[in-house]
């Protein structure tokens, strides 16, 4: 095709041409500077091979076609290249060392298929035209601002609509937007302790399906019959929050009523196997010698082998370390029931020494010179800081999930009583190992089946345990700490894991899911969803009577549907009553009824239901008149030793734990009103100190009288 069109071809230069550096270097004489001599000697080297290459070409023969003409190259462009040659081998593979090769050349040629870097730089310098164009638009536009004034009200604008925007968010994901129904929650219990993926899915807030029979109300008759359950209470904190420390060692992890429960108590003897110890991570470098000082002094905290953290895995290492270090106090008390043996019952160890707030019967032991050896608790739990723990209430409770039997709430084992009466004091033992006890068979041998599976709480949305309060039996964290199955759930939301840990479990269908949603709440004023007041039985009996008789009624009027199914089968509307308090206001901060009310006082409007908690600012009302006519501690417990509040959560301020405090541990006996129905003789016998049962273990038993009113 050239050659017909007459157009010759002249053949490339020879290669010989570029290797001009393997030439004998000539004398360099010290007159010429060496950059001169350089180009020199590379102008005449590419000369030289020009015309060697030029002479062979002209010898050669003409080739069928009119060769084409040679290429023009510039004389400064080769001498660049010829440069470039000189500093080392060239290859089609190896970069051009005059040009830098960077790492964001490399991250290119990774993302982008297309190699020509010609036309990557041509797309990028598109983009950057387009962005700069299109801020030019928005800077030029009319409504942008460009005085100062303008400016500052723009970035309001914008400040605000942020806020919106975090707002919404928040509330679309916030699971709590209603209050719940706590009322129906303390007036229809539990009807079944399946695990929730065992049982039919109720909506929520739900109320479970009323049975034929309502089960009978906390505690049943024979629950002293019964010999105490082991627990080891875990209080997650922190190396900083001393002060939270020692107001939970001073109060409900001391206290004789905590310990003991209302009234005259049972002496201790239910939580003379309940331990409490604070658990740790790792202090930081500033807290070491503190911390150090103070585990020296009280001999009750845990320092666990990972970091502080809340959801990073504390709570997986406080179960393993439990499996292996955690013991309890030997049961010192003949039992009048016959219950199982249970597989770990062989295990102990020797006593430790006790901590402050043990059990006086730890204390006992430990003074007489041959404490009895430690064992394995029947229950490991743990509880955050910022909740208040009744003592006597968590073991009453755990204790007959311990013995139950079936899926059904209060199924104890059969209990064949003694002839010992139940309030009578047994006698510590002087001597021996743990009391041991015969299976309903006469079996006394250990066997693992019949170890409890028990994972008690507050059940949240049918999911899991809440994260303020929740414990797992034995053998349930004997599992969790060997289990590798376990450690793929390990970080993220503890309370939630956990319930992941109970569904994955080999016999998942068979853990007892029991749940106390009336006892455990919110202080009142969290302002929660979980929020009211402190609640005491003899409300609740008040509450149940109201809910049952509207459930009783709406049912009559509706005669399709049996009594037994939930209330949204009977097409019943729940009542926005239910989920009422007379202390506190879902979303609304608390304000207390008036301003002038003394500490006493301003405690029992955080009572609920109680005449103070009724007065509101603005109202015609007589505190002189609520005070007299609130309700005592036995009149609240109807003469029970327990039955009442378990956990009061959300503790945000030091303030806030001691009106829990007083409210559940320092009230009188009786009230004015109530002690006024008494003989004048027993007025001053009968009620008791607030002050000395803080400071008198024995205050309780013998009756000593101050009161505060």
């Amino acid at each position: 095709m050239l050659g017909f069109l007459g157009i010759s071809r002249q053949p490339r230069p020879s290669n010989e041409a570029y290797e001009f550096l393997s030439t004998a270097q000539e004398d360099v004489t010290t007159d010429t500077p060496p950059w001169a001599l350089a180009h020199d000697r590379v102008s005449s080297d590419v000369e030289t091979a020009l015309e060697r290459s030029s002479s062979e070409s002209t010898a050669t023969p003409t080739p069928f076609r009119t060769p084409s003409p040679s290429p023009t190259y510039p004389s400064h462009r080769l001498s660049s290249s010829i440069s470039e040659v000189d500093d080392g081998p060239t290859s089609p593979l190896l970069p051009s060392q005059g040009e830098a090769y960077t790492f964001r050349d490399g991250i290119r040629n990774l993302w982008h298929l297309n190699p020509n870097p010609r036309r990557m730089r041509t797309r990028e310098r598109k983009i950057w035209r387009t962005l700069k164009k299109g801020a030019r638009r928005v800077v030029r536009h009319p409504l942008f601002p460009r005085q100062p004034l303008t400016i500052i009200f723009a970035l309001l604008l914008f400040t605000l609509f942020a806020i919106s925007l975090t707002l919404l968010l928040m509330y679309i994901l916030n699971p709590d937007k209603e209050p719940l129904p706590w009322q129906a929650y303390c007036s229809i219990p539990p009807t079944t302790t399946l695990p929730p993926h065992f049982r039919q899915t109720l909506p929520y807030p739900y109320i479970n399906p009323l049975p034929k029979e309502v089960p009978p109300s906390f505690p049943p008759d024979d629950l002293d019959t019964l010999p105490p359950a082991g627990v080891f209470l875990g209080v997650f904190s922190t190396d900083m929050s001393l002060e939270r420390r020692m107001l939970i060692r001073t109060t409900w992890a001391t206290h004789p009523r905590s310990r003991n429960g209302a009234g005259a108590g049972d002496d201790g003897r239910g939580t003379s196997r309940t331990v409490v110890r604070f658990i740790l991570g790792q202090p930081r470098k500033g807290w070491e010698r503190r911390i150090q000082t103070e585990m020296e002094m009280y001999n009750d905290i845990i320092i666990l082998p990972c970091p502080e953290n809340m959801n990073s895995g504390k709570t997986h290492a406080y179960f393993t370390w439990a499996a292996e270090n955690a013991w309890v106090p030997p049961a010192y008390f003949n039992s009048s029931a016959s219950v199982p043996r249970f597989s770990y019952s062989n295990q102990s160890t020797s006593s430790p020494r006790p901590a402050p707030h043990d059990s006086h019967f730890v204390w006992i032991d430990h003074a007489s010179g041959h404490p009895r050896p430690w064992v394995r608790p029947d229950y490991v739990a743990k509880v955050d800081d910022d909740a208040f723990v009744m003592l006597a209430e968590l073991e009453s409770r755990m204790r007959l999930e311990l013995y139950a039997t079936r899926h059904e709430p209060y199924t104890p084992v059969n209990t064949t009583t003694s002839t010992s009466s139940v309030g009578e004091q047994p006698e510590l033992k002087p001597s021996g190992s743990v009391v041991r006890e015969e299976g309903p068979h006469g079996d006394s041998a250990p066997n693992s089946s019949r170890d409890p599976l028990v994972y008690w709480g507050y059940l949240v949305k049918e999911r899991f345990m809440a994260g303020e309060m929740y414990g797992l039996s034995w053998r349930l964290v004997d599992w969790v700490s060997t289990s590798t199955a376990v450690r793929g759930y390990i970080t993220g939301a503890e309370d939630k894991q956990t319930a992941k840990w109970m569904t994955i479990h080999p016999q998942a269908s068979e853990i007892r899911w029991a749940s106390e949603r009336c006892w455990i709440y919110d202080h009142p004023r969290a302002s929660t969803v979980y929020s009211h007041g402190f609640l005491f039985p003899s409300h609740v009996e008040r509450i149940k009577r109201s809910v049952l008789s509207y459930i009783e009624a709406a049912s009559q009027n509706d005669s399709t549907s049996p009594m037994q199914g939930n209330i949204y089968g009977l097409g019943i509307p729940t009542p926005l009553s239910w989920a009422q308090s007379s202390v506190s206001t879902f979303g609304v901060t608390y304000q207390a009824p008036l301003q002038d009310l003394t500490t006493a006082e301003s405690v029992e409007a955080l009572v609920e239901g109680s005449e103070m908690s009724r007065i509101r600012e603005g109202a015609p009302a007589d505190v002189a008149y609520a005070w007299r006519h609130r309700e005592g501690r036995l009149r609240h417990y109807q003469n029970r030793r327990v039955g009442g509040t378990v956990v009061v959560h959300f503790i945000k301020k030091h303030m806030w734990f001691l009106e829990t405090a007083l409210a559940l541990l320092e009230a009188d006996d009786y009230s004015d009103f109530e002690l006024e129905s008494l003989p004048t003789a027993d007025r001053e016998t009968l009620n008791v100190s607030a002050s000395s049962v803080w400071t008198d273990s024995t205050t309780l038993s013998h009756g000593n009288t101050l009161s505060l009113s």
